[in-house]
């Protein structure tokens, strides 16, 4: 690992205020990244702040707080971001939720919505305002969050599926498209790594004992063990690196084996 892979690059992150954003904030800052971190929870931002500044003092970090499924507060993130550093090398495309769990038929359309409109909508939204300034830039790397709920059936979760099989789509699009001006798409595919988000999934599943819920969902996996955020931001900061140049238009499964087990 380089210790200046991201020496006077700008990279922006959303959903940087907990889990897997605030992990590749830290990585990256550790390889010298400039930081432009957006989040709908303002003190998440500022914990994620601190967490850059343990391991990289001198670094530079911008928050915003701002709703990524809200066109006018991607317009400001983005504005806010090239007002601060003036360009942006590289886009964390992160945000999301899970939404509640429940069959398709008792899913409900309002929650559908709800978890399409930011998944699936607010990574649209970024992808069109970030894009074209690395188009004028002429290059620029893109990392999408979408899951192994993108890539295979795993039940109970219509908005989340489809948004994170629409995500998969949309970045490949979006490669084949920006390939040409110098820019790399693509996404990753999470599988069970233990952040806020899947804690809140166990709780769901069993609310008077998460942690056994927790096991036993594990037990499937080849590796038998749930992935650890900074596992993740390890190859989010590969596929914002050079040394992923000819890398482009792909969804790289992180999931210890899962998605390829019978």
């Amino acid at each position: 690992m380089s210790a200046n892979r991201f020496a006077e690059r700008v990279v922006l992150i959303t959903g940087g205020g907990s889990g897997l954003g605030r992990a590749s904030a830290v990585r990256l800052a550790s390889e010298g990244a400039k930081l432009a971190l957006v989040d709908i929870a303002e003190p998440g931002l500022k914990e994620t702040a601190e967490a850059v500044y343990e391991v990289a003092p001198q670094a530079e970090v911008l928050t915003i707080t701002a709703d990524v499924s809200k066109e006018a507060d991607v317009e400001a993130y983005v504005a806010k971001t090239l007002e601060r550093f003036g360009r942006i090398d590289g886009f964390f495309n992160n945000a999301g939720i899970e939404g509640r769990q429940n069959l398709t038929e008792d899913f409900s359309s309002a929650e559908f919505d709800r978890v399409v409109s930011i998944n699936l909508r607010g990574a649209f939204l970024g992808l069109e305002k970030v894009l074209k300034v690395m188009r004028e830039q002429g290059s620029g790397m893109v990392v999408n969050t979408a899951s192994v709920g993108g890539i295979r059936g795993i039940g109970n979760q219509s908005g989340y599926a489809a948004a994170k099989h629409g995500l998969v789509g949309l970045t490949r699009n979006s490669a084949v498209e920006y390939g040409r001006y110098g820019i790399r798409i693509n996404a990753i595919a999470p599988g069970a790594i233990w952040t806020p988000m899947v804690e809140n999934s166990m709780k769901q599943i069993d609310a008077e004992n998460p942690r056994a819920a927790a096991e036993q969902f594990i037990q499937p996996n080849p590796a038998k063990r749930y992935g650890e955020a900074p596992e993740i931001a390890s190859v989010v900061a590969f596929l914002l690196s050079e040394d992923a140049s000819y890398v482009n238009a792909q969804t790289i499964a992180i999931d210890g084996g899962q998605s390829q087990a019978y």
